[in-house]
């Protein structure tokens, strides 16, 4: 029998020699009208944001993150264009993040036997940055932690499993832990704040800090909203809630947006951008092969009284951080094992895009010896085939103290700096 079948005929064979290996094939979800064909209930694993619709008129392509779909792709404007638009002004962003919640009266206790950060410590409105750890000190996935109440939070987190994780850790807990089919949706950039202020139907929430939480109105509708984002930049989410007119609060959004010209967006707003300051990707800057610690993510891993899970492996793991940032010159890197010394290989790139702000490719890498570090020079293969000069460098790339997103640096130039 033979295995070409899968294709039409035998000219894509012939065309796309390299496409068997897979390496050289994008895999994307598309929207298709449904014309009243029977059931199809496996759907669920790829659920639409209640905002896609917004999406639907630029030919979106969309990728799987948490069983939800998020735009990978739109053509209301290029990559760079989107990226200047998250550092310049303002952009409108639909995500896959999932919040899930877990209240009850041992809600604080589970958390804390769950993360490497006391949660303890957060107070009701405020957020906290997060990652759970497997027994041996590999990391599960990160997000961020909303204390909406005394016992009560909502941990948005990035692709993976937690939920399970949470039952698995919850015996003998007075805790209730589900889904409570929440949906994201972030606004970011120099101008967030101002659209803030102008969709909320009464005044700002006073204080409104960097990485606080709030239960507002938008458009008639209960929300909350958050200080936080995943592209550095000033910024906040908007949790959108089940039973409430969803659509009412996109729609204002929008229509308010107009005046500031807001731009719709999918993930490649973020993809330099991230990268540039040090926002790791859950699944490919880390994973269950790496600790914190190889992931330059220690200082979250708080060693006090708490008996979290992973945290004997932890204590007794190499603290030496392996992962870096690297400016790649005129060249944009290929993902995986392609850096080389002195003809072997020294590490992987995890991330990898352009910076237009920068004017060099941009990556997240992971190095095979910890002494390989800021100042590093290597070479590394890059996507149009040819092998370029990549230099380690610290992460963030700039505003080292997070300036930005706290509202406190903005006159944010718009030509690209000179690297040196």
């Amino acid at each position: 029998m033979q295995s070409n079948h899968i294709f039409k005929d035998n000219n894509f064979l012939n065309d796309y020699p390299m496409a068997l290996t897979l390496e050289n094939l994008r895999f994307v979800a598309k929207p298709i009208l449904y014309e009243g064909q029977r059931p199809r209930e496996l759907a669920f694993t790829m659920r639409p944001h209640p905002l896609s619709y917004m999406e639907l008129p630029y030919d979106p392509e969309y990728t799987l993150y948490n069983s939800r779909l998020t735009p990978e792709k739109l053509d209301t404007a290029t990559d760079d264009e989107m990226y200047w638009a998250v550092r310049t002004n303002v952009i409108f962003r639909h995500t896959g993040e999932l919040p899930i919640e877990i209240c009850g009266p041992d809600a604080e206790k589970l958390l804390n036997r769950v993360f490497t950060r006391n949660v303890s410590t957060v107070k009701p409105g405020r957020c906290y940055y997060q990652f759970a750890c497997y027994h041996d000190g590999g990391i599960i996935t990160d997000g961020v932690l909303l204390r909406l109440d005394e016992n009560r939070f909502w941990m948005a987190q990035a692709d993976g499993d937690l939920f399970s994780w949470y039952k698995a850790q919850a015996e003998g807990l007075d805790v209730n832990i589900k889904d409570p089919d929440v949906w994201v949706s972030q606004i970011q950039g120099p101008r967030s704040l101002d659209l803030l202020a102008d969709v909320l139907d009464g005044p700002m929430p006073d204080p409104f800090r960097y990485f606080d939480c709030a239960e507002v109105r938008i458009a008639g509708q209960k929300c909350w909203i958050s200080r936080s984002g995943f592209t550095n930049e000033l910024g906040w989410e908007v949790y959108l809630l089940p039973d409430t007119d969803i659509p009412a609060i996109g729609n204002h959004i929008m229509e308010v947006g107009r005046s500031f010209d807001i731009l719709l967006t999918g993930t490649p707003v973020f993809r330099a951008r991230r990268i540039e300051a040090g926002l790791l990707n859950a699944g490919s800057d880390f994973g269950a092969d790496t600790t914190p610690f190889d992931a330059g993510l220690g200082v979250f891993v708080e060693f006090d009284d708490r008996d979290f899970v992973g945290r004997k492996a932890l204590e007794a793991a190499d603290k030496s951080c392996r992962t870096w940032g690297m400016r790649v010159t005129d060249g944009v890197a290929h993902l995986g094992r392609v850096m080389t010394a002195d003809g072997k290989y020294v590490g992987r790139v995890c991330s990898s895009g352009y910076s237009p702000y920068q004017g060099c490719g941009v990556c997240i890498v992971r190095m095979d010896d910890s002494a390989l570090g800021p100042g590093t020079v290597i070479d590394v293969l890059c996507v149009d085939g040819s092998t370029k000069r990549g230099e380690l460098c610290t992460l963030p790339m700039y505003d080292a103290d997070r300036l930005i997103p706290r509202g406190k640096l903005v006159d944010i130039p718009k030509k690209p700096i000179t690297v040196e």
